[in-house]
């Protein structure tokens, strides 16, 4: 059996390539029109996602693909059964019958296994454990016994209701994740990627380091359209790992610039990852409240990245490209500016108040409209093209007059395709298909991961166990606000190691937030020191997906990658920290100048960490200086009594005696990393 690395760009066959182009129109449909409940909706995406796993993951061989296409298709007859028989589930709601039984076991097991072959034994292991505490948990002796619970009662919990695999994480994968992968689909199939490397390299490219700082520049901004940080590593580490090796900065370093910086994009707004959107339903709050609290830490976040290859690249003597070899970042804007307007306008509505869903499925129908509305203005010959897709541009907004916004973004894609045919032909249509189709391949990952990790949720909420092990931390906690924290940041990272983001926040923020928030920690700002460190998880050895998924192009073992990708990240680790002793840092109460003051103390903290993790800062530092300023910017995170003003008075010495020093020191050699 393939697996998923294996798969990440292996073509799809023709049947499935015509399930994932079906199963991206349903999402649209179902997005636009709301035509079916939300149960239903939720039952069809998981039933979409396992025929798609089955027949892509299949083992090899015609027997294979035998097992692969019936496992498949017996997990999408499952979704139709909540389809058809609605009503009946509906009055009978917690009474199985036979047949209920049949179909939620038969559900439990292939979610389990389409996991297990999508990403390992790690999260089914996790999730098995919590399904056997839920079967067997009365057996256990001390605190954490429970009552005891039925065979139907589990299957009806994790199976039909709204608890379990259809619980909220698939809900929102259903809904919102969706769309904004399918936006990414499209964005990056029409050039976004290109576009994004060719302003980062002409804005940075010829700086000190600069072959890092555009991995740095283009995979932030790249996490803004698709959120998904092995996605990054993966499509922009193509160019900029080997252009970082090029220029003198080892496998390992390359390889760790670009999984650190593309971990970043899971945080970066205004897309953000998928964890962001769960998080708004988790916690009841519009999606721009998220936003707002992660806007700060992400440009933090990625600062740190930068500041830490720029010291890293005056250590070695690294220098930037030529000037002349760096693209023009203006001329790249000019020439695809129309790229940017489904993005802008996603992020207006998204701070105008609206929905994720609508922003959403808007941001979807402007990049149709203006992407391949675009590419038929501007190459049409002859003249009377351009008129008529003016023309029926104007039909369209006086249909959106009549008829509301989602018929007019029907009626102009429609319009839109029509033109594209006229013009473009085949080639047009294959690239709308295969974005759909890849956005159905990108979207599984995510998928199985909120379907399966339901079923911890559903158990944590029909047994409590949640509050007896919040009890437990609460206990350590009164003492110590900090041990409370570092030992959610040490489950968050241990986790991690085996299991994705979105599984990772999901456990964690079940168990944790809740016991932070009796601490006394916001709840916003509880839940994104859990998420926060679920990124920070993939970073970190021996498994940290990021690094492994930059091996094969770096050329280099994942382990050693890790470990450089935990010194360009390291001062990041002290960002949740500043924001759980000052809320403002995440927006969350404070005046304008507790805000201000916060942030210019968290710059300089990173600053300086930064600069004695990679021992560079004007000039080389010794031993002596680089534990002197990590202990200085320590002080500015402690948050205690005086800790603040030793600290910058501290700070402020050293830098008096560096830049006096300085001056007497020659520049480094030229070296390579």
């Amino acid at each position: 059996m393939s697996s998923a690395h294996d798969l990440a760009d292996k073509p799809l066959s023709r049947s499935v390539f015509w399930i994932a182009v079906i199963f991206s129109a349903f999402q649209i449909w179902t997005a636009a029109y709301s035509p079916l409940s939300s149960q239903v909706i939720r039952a069809i995406h998981v039933g979409f996602v396992l025929l798609m796993v089955f027949t892509l993951y299949a083992r090899s061989g015609r027997l294979g693909a035998l097992i692969g296409w019936t496992l498949g298709g017996i997990g999408f007859l499952t979704s139709l059964y909540h389809w058809f028989y609605e009503a009946d589930l509906t009055a009978r709601a917690g009474q199985m019958t036979d047949a209920d039984m049949v179909i939620g076991i038969l559900t439990i097991i292939l979610v389990f296994e389409a996991t297990r072959r999508m990403m390992g034994w790690a999260l089914p292991i996790i999730c098995g454990i919590f399904l056997a505490y839920g079967l067997f948990g009365q057996y256990i002796p001390g605190p954490f016994m429970h009552r005891g619970y039925g065979l139907d009662q589990i299957v009806s919990t994790m199976s039909f209701g709204v608890e379990g695999i259809y619980g909220t994480p698939t809900y929102v994968s259903s809904t919102y994740i969706y769309l904004f992968i399918l936006f990414g689909a499209f964005l990056e199939q029409a050039g976004m990627i290109k576009l994004f490397s060719d302003f980062s390299m002409g804005m940075v490219g010829h700086t000190r380091g600069g072959p890092a700082k555009v991995s740095v520049v283009s995979s932030g901004l790249m996490g803004t359209i698709n959120g998904s940080g092995v996605a990054n590593v993966v499509t922009t580490g193509q160019f900029t790992i080997p252009l970082m090796k090029r220029f003198g900065y080892s496998p390992a370093f390359a390889g760790g610039v670009e999984a650190t910086s593309s971990m970043g994009g899971q945080i970066m707004p205004p897309v953000m990852g998928a964890v962001a959107f769960i998080m708004a339903e988790t916690l009841n709050i519009p999606y721009i409240e998220v936003v707002k609290a992660a806007i700060i830490p992400a440009i933090l976040y990625f600062t740190t990245a930068f500041l830490t290859v720029h010291f890293e690249a005056g250590r070695r003597g690294l220098h930037g490209l030529a000037k002349e070899d760096c693209p023009d970042p203006w001329a790249a804007v000019r020439k695809s500016w129309y790229l940017l307007i489904p993005l802008v306008g996603l992020v207006a509505l998204l701070f105008s108040g609206y929905t994720p869903l609508f922003s959403g499925t808007v941001g979807l129908g402007l990049t149709v409209i203006l992407i391949f509305g675009a590419a038929v203005i501007q190459g049409a010959r002859p003249m009377m093209l351009r008129y008529l897709f003016w023309l029926l541009l104007g039909i369209a907004c006086a249909g959106f007059v009549k008829f509301g916004v989602t018929d007019f973004f029907v009626i102009i894609a429609v319009l839109v395709a029509i033109l594209l045919f006229l013009r473009h032909g085949k080639d047009a249509l294959k690239l709308a298909l295969n974005s759909l189709a890849e956005g159905a391949r990108n979207a599984l990952s995510v998928a199985t991961a909120c379907a399966l990790v339901g079923v911890i949720i559903g158990i944590i909420n029909l047994t409590g166990v949640a509050a007896e092990f919040g009890g437990q931390v609460i206990a350590i906690g009164e003492d110590s606000l900090f041990l409370a924290l570092f030992l959610t940041m040490i489950t968050c990272l241990v986790l991690g190691m085996g299991i994705p983001t979105i599984p990772n926040y999901i456990i964690t923020s079940s168990l944790a937030a809740p016991i932070l928030l009796k601490l006394g920690v916001p709840l916003i700002v509880s839940h994104m020191f859990v998420f926060y460190f679920g990124i920070m998880a993939d970073l970190t050895p021996p498994v940290a997906l990021a690094a492994f998924a930059a091996a094969p192009i770096a050329r280099e073992n994942g382990l050693k990658i890790s470990i450089q990708a935990l010194r360009v990240a390291a001062a990041g680790f002290v960002v949740p920290y500043m924001a759980v002793y000052s809320p403002a840092l995440m927006l969350q109460g404070g005046t304008a100048w507790d805000t201000v003051y916060i942030v210019l103390k968290a710059l300089l903290a990173i600053t300086l960490w930064a600069a004695g993790i990679t021992g560079f800062l004007k000039t080389r530092l010794n031993l002596f200086e680089r534990v002197y300023i990590v202990l200085a910017a320590a002080l500015l995170v402690a948050a205690m009594p005086l800790t603040d003003e030793i600290g910058f008075a501290a700070t402020a010495v050293f830098l008096v005696w560096h830049l006096l020093r300085s001056r007497r020191t020659l520049p480094p050699h030229t070296q390579a990393v």
